[in-house]
């Protein structure tokens, strides 16, 4: 992925991929005016086109670092689990946030995005990488015997994935974090069926089903 350079080091580009990020999320891309950016910011209309050209150069930089800190929150909830199951519900657990919805998979909804291929393409390739690694996790607990090798952990990846943005949606809807709650509890049950130790007396793991 194309990076935007020039940006690390100074305080103002900083404050503008901050302010960005922030009315990202609240109000998605077509709903943001540069002006709203710089008043949040506290940077001149010059600064901010001097370090990004564009509405759309800087959003694609906040998207750029929404997807750095994406990744890394989805790989410190993974490393801190140890069995396949406390992995898929560390990564299914919700928080402070939810209500929010997913600061990336809200800006797909917007049109302006969606049908931009620049700013499209951070949006895909941090949700691939997540894919990617619920696929290693999935494929880790085959291996270690958890789960069954007869399991298609590509299409368990993408439904534990989507559950999670659904969740998302259902959360918002509701003004509550119940929904991830009950997509843990969903999936742990799914989890105990692909076990190779299933039979008819198995509940689901406690710690997902709790």
């Amino acid at each position: 992925m194309a990076r935007i350079n020039g940006v690390s080091g100074d305080r103002t580009s900083e404050r503008l991929i901050s302010s960005m990020k922030q009315l990202l999320w609240e109000r998605g891309y077509s709903a943001t005016s540069p002006a709203a950016v710089q008043r949040l910011a506290k940077a001149g209309q010059g600064s901010m086109y001097h370090h990004f050209h564009s509405k759309a150069r800087l959003a694609l930089a906040a998207e750029q670092r929404m997807g750095e800190e994406l990744k890394r929150e989805v790989a410190e909830r993974f490393t801190a689990a140890s069995t396949t199951y406390e992995k898929i519900e560390a990564y299914l657990a919700p928080d402070e946030h939810v209500i929010r919805g997913c600061r990336l998979g809200r800006l797909i909804q917007d049109e302006e995005v969606a049908f931009n291929d620049e700013l499209r393409e951070p949006i895909a390739e941090t949700y691939a990488w997540i894919q990617a690694q619920i696929v290693r996790v999935l494929t880790e607990g085959v291996t270690c015997g958890e789960l069954s090798p007869d399991i298609d952990v590509d299409s368990l990846a993408v439904s534990i994935l989507a559950i999670r943005q659904g969740a998302h949606v259902l959360a918002r809807l509701r003004g509550s974090q119940e929904p991830f709650r009950q997509a843990g509890r969903g999936i742990a049950q799914l989890l105990a069926l692909a076990s190779p130790r299933n039979d008819s007396t198995q509940a689901a793991p406690a710690s997902l089903a709790d």
